[in-house]
């Protein structure tokens, strides 16, 4: 017999409205700003600020025209006093003017402009804008040839041989940057050591490429002794050619304009500056777009609104009308909850961090946790989470990621907390100051803490080694 029962049951159930607001908020200056323009394209209902001519001539009919201003609440319930949104967090405006981005060509067109002097038929040209396009970013093809070839089959009905895509690769790897095309690191380095072959006959170069070619493995895990008694070689000699091959480039897409615009043009989604004794907050301008409520469009629907009699089409457009122009007033709602929300955010974490934002110095750096914001300004965990995603702060002292002012606490042995940053430090320090033909083990490094009054354990050592990129002792060892 089947028993019918009621039960309730609490479930939280995000709007549209709210999803529309998280998704916005994790998106860094550049992303977001693509994302305003998408929704200025796909919303004819929302507006950017107005052209400059239009400002002033409505500056001249200001007093003529307040009386007959449209009231968008008439349609919306909008009670949240007007609609247009300009970005009030910079009131200079030179201070508006987005930051510079300069524009690079990427890898790939560098390539396919020097191989097009190198092929002249139709199918090797197809050929080579397969395979570069397939490259990665760090300029390796890590995808098979017969993988390449069966891509051609299927998405362009092109057929061809596993011979013919070698040959076009081989003509790519003689491309600038040497090592483009490599398959891994250690196609990567010959590739290197053979160009630098070409401009002389130096032995170091013969001696490098020997010790790539036979011994990766144990140049990779720095087993010298093992490279000393294969070549019969002297400490000195194997040292010149370690120092050559350390000058290589095992990313070598990321040598050029692309990796110094990765370094160089990231656009700072928030600034922080001293002025007078006294840290301004301030958001990226770009982060306070003018957006308002298209005047057509409501002028459109309040002329329908007034219609007495009403065809099937007019009700239809009604619908239409007030569908683009709800879209456009969550919209700009959303965006200036994301402002509100970034603002309250940095302002906390300038508050906390305080010190470091005037030194500059990161053992100033407090221990601070995502829900210690959290709880300051009184919203969730998830919400400064996303705040602090991929974002960037403009300081006197450089670019930070935002991420970074998060940090775990440790007590030192007078019952001090301070920021494991702190310790990243002495440890990055100590590495850096070491004997590298003795590099310090984790034990080592643990009794420099200890005596320093930071008794932390030798596993604790190695976490923050790793997180720093530092690798062991054995593979920080050079002759």
């Amino acid at each position: 017999m089947i028993k019918q029962q009621l039960s309730q049951k609490l479930l939280q159930k995000l709007s549209p409205q709210q999803i529309q607001f998280i998704k916005l908020l994790q998106l860094n200056t550049l992303n977001f700003q693509e994302r305003v323009d998408e929704e200025l394209l796909e919303n004819p209902a929302l507006e950017s600020g107005k052209e400059e001519d239009d400002i002033q001539s409505d500056e001249q009919e200001d007093m003529d025209y307040s009386s007959e201003e449209l009231d968008i609440s008439d349609y919306m319930n909008d009670d949240d006093g007007g609609v247009q949104l300009s970005g009030d967090y910079n009131s200079n405006d030179e201070e508006k003017e987005f930051m510079p981005v300069v524009y690079f060509s990427s890898f790939r067109e560098r390539l396919m402009e020097q191989i097009s002097g190198l092929i002249h038929l139709d199918q090797d040209e197809l050929l080579a804008d397969q395979i570069i396009g397939t490259l990665d970013d760090d300029g390796y093809l890590r995808r098979p040839l017969t993988s390449i070839k069966n891509d051609l089959l299927f998405t362009q009905n092109v057929q061809t041989t596993t011979e013919d895509l070698q040959r076009i690769l081989t003509l790519i790897q003689g491309l600038e940057p040497a090592g483009v095309g490599a398959r891994d690191l250690k196609e990567c380095i010959l590739l290197q050591i053979e160009r630098r072959q070409l401009s002389g006959n130096n032995p170091v170069y013969k001696l490098a490429y020997k010790i790539i070619h036979e011994m990766m493995d144990d140049f990779s895990k720095k087993h010298y002794n093992r490279i000393l008694k294969k070549f019969d070689i002297s400490e000195d000699y194997l040292k010149e050619a370690l120092d050559f091959i350390a000058k290589l480039n095992p990313k070598p897409a990321q040598s050029g304009a692309e990796g110094a615009i990765n370094k160089d043009y990231i656009i700072p989604d928030f600034i922080v500056k001293e002025s007078y004794g006294k840290l301004d907050v301030s958001l990226n301008s770009k982060n306070a777009p003018e957006l308002k409520i298209s005047r057509s469009y409501s002028e459109t629907l309040k002329s329908y609104e007034a219609s007495k009699e009403k065809s099937a089409s007019q009700k239809d457009a009604v619908q239409y009308i007030k569908q683009k122009l709800d879209g456009a007033k969550w919209f700009i709602d959303s965006v200036k909850q994301r402002q509100n929300t970034l603002l309250m955010t940095m302002n906390k974490i300038v508050e906390i961090q305080h010190d470091f934002f005037t030194s500059g110095d990161e053992t100033d750096l407090k221990p601070m946790i995502l829900k210690d914001i959290a709880n300051a300004i009184q919203m969730d965990i998830s919400t400064i989470s996303r705040v602090a995603s991929s974002k960037y702060v403009e300081t006197d002292f450089g670019m930070f990621l935002l991420k970074d002012f998060f940090t775990e606490g440790i007590t030192t042995g007078s019952g001090t907390e301070v920021s494991n940053r702190e310790v990243k430090k002495i440890l990055k320090d100590a590495i850096d100051a070491e004997d590298k033909s003795k590099p310090l083990t984790d034990e080592a490094l643990k009794k420099i803490l200890h005596e320093k009054g930071y008794p932390i354990a030798r596993r604790t050592v190695a976490k923050y080694r790793e997180q720093l990129n530092l690798p062991v002792a054995r593979l920080r060892k050079e002759l």
